[in-house]
């Protein structure tokens, strides 16, 4: 296993333990800076924004730049992030800070990507970009649980600081074990748009949305949920969240794996499995084991897809690899922004938390039509046959 791909991965789990840790802690946050939990789940929502808005504009900054000297920038980006948001005296500068950090996220992510899979022979790119993103789903195992417990225990401001020192071994690591002379075509910016024009990429790019929403719709509110609903305690979410934790792992392995097997095949079942466990947990909800079974088989179905989708995007830009794998991590947060005000609505509405996995499953749904549209229309290509 090339140690490039370790180093990319311990940078993925520290840009997603910061993307996703605030949404376990959202009561600290809101009790301390004085607003309501809608108004902390903003902060999700502003830093899905801030990676979907920055995500084209850094990758397009960078694309003459040589891939590690762009990874570098963009991690150093994150540690400054990340200091602002430990330090913010209010809610507008920690809305701000997470603003911040979030323009490196996605072109960290599209870049590392197209140097994950540059690593390894052909057949193996979609395990190599999953290995990549196990940092993220490890995010969620350790990270989160972790962060959430320490923020609980010291206030929501060192996790920040705890990530911020993370973020600084990442750079490290960065700087000392990555390829110096990788292979790099100049980057054509009239080509790289051109690119951009085929109706087949903005499809797969609209399914990566719409996945993401439906994820993100019940995934921003999960807390609440098992607090209000199933009624566990702060302690017993912390132990949810690391469950859920486990799945996303095990799921993005297991996606890594079917994507090398056949791409439109795996896509399309997984996101049929991801709208009938997401609609299943509104009936589980009340019941702590059938929630506890559900959230587990709902996370790998979650995060098996994440492997698809950026190799079935990369397949489509591959006139702009950088360009193209950035959009999609954009793509993936821009999801994440309308998931949380999706799931915010429907609570706003007084339809009750509850009703908030049936949203997710709708969108689940629109991202499976999206995945069978783009397959009739012939442009998703089948992987290689894995070869073990």
């Amino acid at each position: 296993m090339p140690l490039p791909l370790l180093v990319l991965a311990l940078s993925a789990f520290a840009i997603g333990t910061t993307e996703f840790v605030i949404m376990g802690l959202l009561p600290e946050v809101a009790s301390d800076l004085g607003v309501s939990i809608p108004g902390a789940g903003w902060l999700v929502t502003g830093y899905a924004l801030g990676v979907a808005l920055g995500a084209p504009f850094m990758a397009l900054v960078t694309a003459n730049w040589p891939r590690k000297l762009a990874l570098l920038g963009l991690m150093g980006i994150f540690v400054i992030g990340n200091l602002l948001c430990a330090t913010a005296a209010d809610y507008e500068l920690l809305m701000v800070a997470r603003v911040v950090t979030a323009l490196c996220h996605g072109a960290f992510f599209g870049i590392g990507s197209v140097v994950a899979a540059s690593l390894v022979p052909e057949n193996r790119k979609a395990s190599a970009v999953a290995l990549m993103f196990t940092g993220l789903t490890l995010a969620n195992v350790l990270g989160v649980p972790l962060g959430t417990a320490l923020g609980q225990y010291a206030g929501w401001r060192s996790t920040f600081w705890a990530v911020t020192a993370i973020g600084m071994i990442a750079f490290i690591g960065l700087w000392r074990v990555l390829p110096n002379n990788q292979p790099q075509k100049p980057a054509d910016l009239r080509g790289e748009l051109a690119a951009m024009r085929g109706a087949g990429l903005w499809l797969v790019l609209s399914t990566t949305v719409l996945f993401s929403a439906a994820v993100f719709a019940l995934f921003t509110y999960i807390a609440p949920l098992l607090g209000e609903v199933t009624g566990v305690s702060p302690r017993g979410i912390t132990w949810t969240l690391l469950l859920i934790g486990v799945g996303l792992t095990l799921g993005n392995l297991i996606g890594g794996r079917l994507a090398d097997w056949n791409l439109a095949t795996a896509l399309a079942g997984i996101l049929l499995t991801l709208a009938l466990l997401s609609s299943l947990v509104r009936w589980s909800s009340p019941l702590l084991i059938p929630l506890e079974i559900n959230l587990l088989l709902w996370a790998m179905a979650a995060f098996a897809a994440v492997p698809a989708l950026q190799v079935n995007v990369m397949n489509f830009g591959q006139a702009a690899p950088n360009l193209v794998a950035t959009l999609n991590i954009g793509a993936f947060n821009l999801g994440n922004a309308l998931g949380a005000w999706v799931g915010g609505l429907v609570i706003s509405q007084g339809l009750g938390l509850t009703s908030v996995p049936l949203a997710a499953a709708a969108l689940a749904a629109l991202a499976l039509l999206a995945a069978l549209l783009t397959t009739s229309l012939g442009s998703t290509p089948a992987a290689e046959p894995l070869l073990d």
